[in-house]
């Protein structure tokens, strides 16, 4: 990745921007239920060749809460060493990435979706001509209950991860927020009507 350079969160930055295709980067506090939303809303739009939902590379094993690829410490690091990553960041004392595959969509015109951290906003407005950002929020008390029923955390760092603030995030960088307090099957409707209604009426060959 000799075009790149590294950001301060940790991420390339292309020399040129990358587009015409949408990046859009799914984002939210711990519990919002991120995942979940983005499945449904997959799962909708999985068949059009215009979308593409990659997975997330993450140092931890995945469940059935997320569905991602996983990398011990050491194999994230030499991937992100030979530039595997679009983007990365690190967060809750985990490594993330975003395969580097995305880019070709991009330029292809396609738009990508994925769950992103707030911290990485700002790197992906500069690398991509086309980025949005998704919030997806619910209240506190839910969140707390949802990550409390995950069974992944101890309760100290349940209390971390709901107390967390990004401070290279605000509420300018957001184009759409989606309240998923309700029926999982609402906020799903809303992200997949507002891809589809945002992607535009050209056809992927």
């Amino acid at each position: 990745m000799a075009a790149n350079a590294s950001s301060e969160a940790g991420s390339p930055i292309a020399a040129e921007p990358i587009g015409p295709g949408r990046v859009v980067l799914v984002v939210g506090p711990s519990g919002a239920g991120k995942d979940a939303v983005l499945g449904e809303a997959a799962k909708r739009l999985g068949g059009d060749p215009r979308f593409l939902f990659p997975k997330r590379v993450v140092t931890r094993e995945s469940n059935a809460a997320e569905d991602h690829d996983s990398l011990t410490s050491a194999a994230f690091a030499a991937e992100l060493q030979r530039g595997a990553f679009a983007l990365h960041w690190q967060a809750h004392g985990l490594s993330y990435g975003i395969p580097a595959e995305i880019d070709a969509a991009a330029r292809a015109g396609r738009s990508v979706v994925f769950n992103a951290s707030r911290r990485v906003v700002p790197v992906a407005r500069a690398r991509y001509t086309n980025a949005a950002v998704v919030l997806i929020d619910a209240p506190l008390q839910l969140r707390a209950r949802r990550l409390a029923t995950r069974d992944r955390e101890r309760a100290k760092a349940i209390g971390v991860r709901l107390e967390r603030v990004v401070a290279e995030f605000s509420a300018r960088d957001v184009d759409l927020v989606i309240d998923n307090s309700g029926a999982l099957c609402q906020a799903a409707d809303a992200l997949a009507d507002w891809l589809s209604a945002g992607h535009g009426r050209a056809d992927i060959p």
